[in-house]
């Protein structure tokens, strides 16, 4: 948890919400349980990260890693990839310099994933693709600058687990042994609108204070669907050549940023000052090149919010409906080439690699049809206009939605 200090000060325990994401990167030290190590004795849950948070820096870690997916069906994946079906690999971290790598292997070719401070890409094999993009930039205090961020008290990291308390149910911290090392897991649940997930599990040293285990639940299923585990890890510094890698030569570059007309240093996020928020089904209507389909209730869910968005050249519309994590959203657009389907996340490599997705009728509308453990995506056009909805539920219940727009 070294490396979550200054999130954990402003918004504790906040690495839960992902979701991810925020899924996230530097959470992803995932290392599998061993018995017969060391266990460190029982603490409250608010001691436990204050000693965490308080351990003294890691000069870096290198591990080898295992990683599983068990989100999509293996059906719907064609060929081998890594980052679909799960592989095996390494991993590297350096905290100093604020880098993180981690190899895939696969007999298609390796999945890398490099981040250097905000900066990072992520290379696909089977799609032959690398995205890139930059990380939102946190918010300091002014009284605390980098590198003199305040470590929270006990007390203060008990009034924010109380606080979450009110949402989310926390196990507390569980003493145990990780790979050897003695370890607490904390295990977090959404109390209530959680859709289909149902826990995440965190891992970290007692000792060092950094992550070592990440795990995602879905609903019903008592096995994780996302896991990083790694069968040894060693601590010690990195050596910079580990880092010195770049995406293959040829492969397409896909910019990930939700604010195409951001400076390149703040790309991905948005000054609220320089666009001000327009909200309400009226006022965004006015906003669009096309007719906003805002139904006052879909799949049983009320309207929640309604709001203009700026994804792309033209304006958006961002549509909610219900609360919590079982909300349903919808994105509408102006359909342009290559809105008709999920995008290259979704679609084939050359070589037919890739994802092989259902197609749905949404009143005669041919779209396509994502379904994984921990949501569905469904996009379709219609009269012009793209709509992508999606949710964390069942494919019925997104489907419903769609043919509610």
């Amino acid at each position: 948890m070294r490396f979550l200090r200054t999130a954990s000060t402003r918004r504790l325990l906040g690495v839960i919400g992902a979701v991810a994401a925020a899924i996230a990167a530097c959470a992803a030290v995932a290392v599998a349980a061993t018995s017969g190590g060391p266990v460190p004795r029982r603490e409250p849950l608010a001691r436990a990260i204050h000693q965490a948070l308080n351990a003294p820096a890691v000069s870096g870690i290198t591990a080898r890693v295992t990683f599983t997916n068990n989100l999509i069906g293996s059906s719907q994946i064609q060929g081998t990839d890594p980052l679909l079906q799960g592989a095996t690999g390494r991993l590297w971290y350096a905290p100093a310099a604020h880098e993180l790598r981690i190899e895939l292997q696969s007999t298609n070719g390796d999945a890398q994933v490099l981040v250097h401070n905000r900066s990072f890409w992520m290379y696909d094999p089977s799609l032959q693709t690398v995205y890139e993009g930059t990380l939102p930039a946190l918010v300091r205090s002014r009284a605390h600058p980098r590198g003199q961020e305040q470590i929270p008290s006990v007390n203060e990291i008990q009034s924010g687990i109380s606080r979450l308390a009110q949402h989310l149910s926390l196990s507390g911290a569980r003493p145990g042994d990780i790979a050897g090392e003695p370890a607490y897991t904390v295990r977090v649940a959404p109390r209530q609108g959680g859709g289909l997930l149902s826990a995440i599990q965190l891992g970290w040293d007692a000792v060092r204070g950094v992550p070592l285990q990440f795990a995602v639940y879905a609903r019903g299923d008592s096995t994780p669907v996302l896991e990083l585990s790694a069968t040894n890890i060693s601590f010690g510094r990195v050596a910079v050549s580990d880092f010195a890698i770049t995406p293959p030569a040829g492969a397409k570059v896909v910019r990930l940023s939700s604010a195409p007309g951001a400076p390149a240093q703040d790309r991905g996020v948005e000054s609220k000052a320089k666009r001000p928020q327009v909200t309400g089904v009226a006022a965004v209507q006015r906003g669009l090149s096309f007719r906003l389909a805002a139904p006052a209730t879909v799949a049983g869910l009320a309207r929640n919010t309604v709001a203009l968005v700026h994804l792309g050249a033209r304006p958006s519309a961002l549509v909610t409906y219900g609360q919590g994590l079982g909300a349903i959203v919808v994105l509408e657009q102006a359909s342009s080439s290559g809105h008709g389907s999920l995008g290259s996340m979704a679609a084939q490599g050359s070589d037919g690699q890739g994802l092989s997705l259902p197609t749905v009728s949404i009143h005669g509308t041919r779209g396509q049809e994502l379904e994984t453990a921990l949501g569905t995506v469904i996009r379709f056009t219609r009269d012009n206009v793209s709509y992508t909805v999606l949710g964390s539920v069942k494919a019925a219940e997104a489907r419903a939605a769609a043919r509610g727009l």
